[in-house]
């Protein structure tokens, strides 16, 4: 029955809490610590799970998440000076790379993860990087926890991690660009602009479906491109203006920009 404790208890925090208790988690193994009394209060009574601002009580948890600012996790480290050997440090804070959260809390077992927003909606999209120090065991434990609000991928590189937040981390932006912009075409091209959302979110929702329950996005495609068709014209016309390289270059840029903000976090 391992007890689990998340310092801090923002939105994230709050999403992964409500997953692990629908998933079975029984509120009496959870703790959040946050220096907010209405936010504990709030956690409390929405949850019925433990609250405290005392970030020494951590240590009394089998599993740890950093759920905090990257700024505030030195802060932490210096509250918790218990033995941690055998604990499980799960981080959530952006950037903040196993070296430095090594040098922060020991040779600890650690796992860090790169959820996404959708996460708050229990479709979270997850890396996950576990250290050398992490058992199987603990690493199932980490995966279970983070499949509790979506999907987990692991990767075997702690770099990786730059690109999943290239994909997944930033990934919901790139499709609400790309919502913006069919809703902005659409009312240009004569719909009033509540029926050019209706369509463009429904359609969005609806491939999406389509693509998850199997069959390759490339396969889907093809099966509703009639040659020299509607939407044959509308395909061409974005692979003529550089469509996949506009994607592609914008995935680059973002990885990059996350290598750098790490680097600028050590």
């Amino acid at each position: 029955m391992e007890k689990i404790t998340f310092i801090g208890g923002g939105n994230m925090a709050m999403a992964i809490i409500g997953g692990l208790i629908s998933s079975g988690w029984e509120p009496s193994r959870i703790t959040v610590i946050d220096p907010n009394a209405d936010q504990r209060k709030r956690l409390a009574a929405d949850h019925g799970i433990q609250t405290t601002d005392d970030v020494a009580v951590a240590t009394a948890a089998d599993i740890i998440v950093l759920a905090v600012k990257p700024q505030v996790i030195p802060a932490v480290a210096e509250q918790m000076e218990a033995e941690l050997s055998a604990k499980l440090i799960l981080s959530i804070a952006a950037g903040v790379t196993v070296a430095t959260l090594e040098g922060l809390f020991g040779p600890v077992s650690i796992a860090r993860t790169m959820p996404n927003t959708p996460a708050l909606l229990g479709l979270g999209a997850t890396g996950l990087y576990v250290n050398e120090h992490t058992t199987d065991a603990q690493c199932a434990t980490a995966k279970a926890i983070i499949e509790a609000f979506g999907i987990c991928v692991t990767v075997e590189r702690e770099d990786l991690l730059d690109v999943v937040t290239a994909v997944s981390g930033s990934g919901p932006a790139y499709y609400f660009l790309m919502l913006e912009e069919m809703i902005r075409a659409g009312t240009a091209l004569g719909l009033r602009p509540e029926d050019a959302k209706a369509l463009t979110l429904h359609t969005a929702l609806g491939a999406a479906t389509m693509a998850a329950k199997g069959d390759a996005p490339e396969v889907l495609r093809a099966r509703v491109t009639s040659p020299n068709g509607t939407t044959h014209a509308a395909i061409v016309s974005m692979q003529k203006n550089g469509f996949g390289d506009v994607i592609a270059k914008a995935m680059i840029a973002c990885r990059d920009r996350a290598v750098e903000l790490g680097k600028a976090e050590q």
